[in-house]
């Protein structure tokens, strides 16, 4: 009978230091694997921290050309609402009889040049008598019964409305025929 021996050959013999080594370098490979998830895991999580902020310096910048576009289209807003008082003044003093119509002719050249003038800055006024009443563009400071006015209708207007590029500026104050 032989022996085999091809196997006991193959197969090397392990010492504690051996053990020791494969243990340690186990222990390494695991601290390593550990260390490249946790790098993984924090690389997804600053790309998507720049993602967010990608997108919020965007949305910033839309916001800031979109008010930057509405200051520039509205930036008369203000200055046209402290001078509608100066154009309501000029409109009542158009009604009172004058007894120099010079004067009265110079008072009228004015309004009409300033009345122009905001025209073309975007302002219109809003037409209020004989129209059904809208609480968006009137204020209703006044009711009267009117039988021969539809509920609801605009009678008469104490103070002129205006609109502003498509935005009210100043609601036209107005009366309201009631039910009688």
């Amino acid at each position: 009978m032989e022996k085999d021996t091809t196997n006991a050959e193959a197969l090397p013999t392990l010492d504690g230091e051996d053990v020791a080594a494969i243990s340690d370098a186990s222990a390494q490979l695991e601290a390593l694997v550990a260390q490249r998830d946790q790098l993984e895991k924090e690389k997804a999580e600053l790309n998507a921290r720049l993602l967010r902020l990608a997108a919020e310096f965007d949305n910033f910048r839309k916001r800031t050309e979109r008010e930057k576009a509405e200051a520039i289209e509205y930036g008369s807003y203000d200055a046209l609402k402290a001078l509608l008082p100066v154009l309501d003044d000029f409109e009542r003093a158009q009604k009172m009889e004058v007894a120099d119509s010079e004067y009265a002719r110079g008072m009228a050249l004015i309004y009409q040049r300033m009345a122009e003038a905001m025209r073309k800055l975007g302002l219109e006024p809003i037409e209020s008598e004989g129209k059904p009443f809208d609480p968006n563009i009137h204020f209703a400071i006044d009711r009267c019964e009117s039988p021969d006015v539809d509920v609801d209708t605009v009678v008469a207007e104490y103070q002129r409305g205006y609109i502003f590029k498509s935005r009210l500026l100043r609601a036209a104050m107005v009366k309201v025929a009631v039910k009688g």
